[in-house]
């Protein structure tokens, strides 16, 4: 591709986003531009696109059309018990002070498909706190929180989750909360009551709720450090006093104004604690 080629696509992507950021409301504009990049090409060929141009009016439109764009331009990934060690410092370290509250409201932003939120489930049903604990899974992506809140999955990879269960400390059988049949498994409706899966936007949207725990993990990978900044004074925001906050393994407080408003619990596993003092 030569140079004015490059920038005149550059322009596209940059017309688009303002297109859907302002008559659609979701605003992916701070988003990390590489990344973000792939993604609008790759919307652009999975819709027939001949450039991203022709995209435009198609989100201007067409009333369905914003369901596949934010399929393409979200990344709903995730797997149960992702990085096992995170979870077994969430029961060693965590899991004992929130004994100490009576009810527990438990954040976790950004649950594409919903392995984490069972996840989370289970460790939390082991550990004596699901039932005075409601867990608010929220996504932006409205196709992968229809799969998250059906609690269906593939079981071509049950062998992986049941290593990353045991590793992440389980103390029973992974089998015991889900039901097999026809190469996929479904979740325990007694893990799902505890669960509410909801739309939500971390670009735009405000306070959720107020949580004792957020878990927000590889999702802010994908955003510059504006939007960094703006989505950690929200979940300071959202948390009680003392609440946790636990990012993902390639996420960290260093280069963001919100070192300031969060104490370090475990650098390694990216665990935090809301701060009494400091302001954004």
């Amino acid at each position: 591709m030569t140079r004015q080629a490059a920038d005149v696509q550059e322009l596209e992507i940059s017309l688009f986003l303002e297109a859907l950021a302002r008559h659609q409301g979701y605003d992916f504009r701070h988003y990390a531009k590489a990344s973000l990049r792939r993604r609008v090409l790759a919307l652009t060929a999975a819709v027939g696109c001949r450039n991203v141009s022709e995209l435009i009016p198609r989100v201007i439109h067409e009333e369905n059309f914003l369901r596949q764009v934010l399929s393409h331009l979200s990344v709903p990934v995730s797997e149960f018990f992702r990085d096992p060690p995170v979870f077994r410092a969430l029961r060693e370290t965590v899991v004992p002070l929130l004994h100490s509250y009576p009810r527990i409201n438990v954040w976790l932003a950004g649950c594409a498909n919903g392995e984490e939120a069972y996840s989370l489930a289970i460790l939390l049903r082991e550990e004596g706190l699901l039932e005075r604990t409601q867990i608010y899974a929220t996504d932006i992506n409205d196709v992968a929180l229809q799969k998250a809140e059906d609690g269906i999955f593939p079981s071509r990879d049950l062998a992986d989750m049941e290593r990353n269960y045991r590793e992440g400390g389980g103390k029973a059988d992974f089998s015991d909360y889900y039901n097999a049949s026809y190469g996929f498994i479904r979740m325990a409706d007694s893990l799902r009551k505890n669960i509410v899966f909801a739309h939500h936007n971390l670009v735009s949207d405000g306070v959720f709720c107020e949580v004792q725990m957020i878990m927000c993990r590889n999702v802010m990978i994908y955003f510059d450090e504006q939007l960094q900044n703006r989505v950690l004074k929200l979940f300071h925001e959202s948390l009680t006093r003392g609440g946790f906050l636990c990012l993902g393994n390639r996420e960290s407080l260093r280069h963001t104004d919100a070192r300031a408003i969060f104490t370090t619990l475990d650098q390694e596993l990216r665990i935090f604690r809301r701060a009494e003092e400091g302001r954004v």
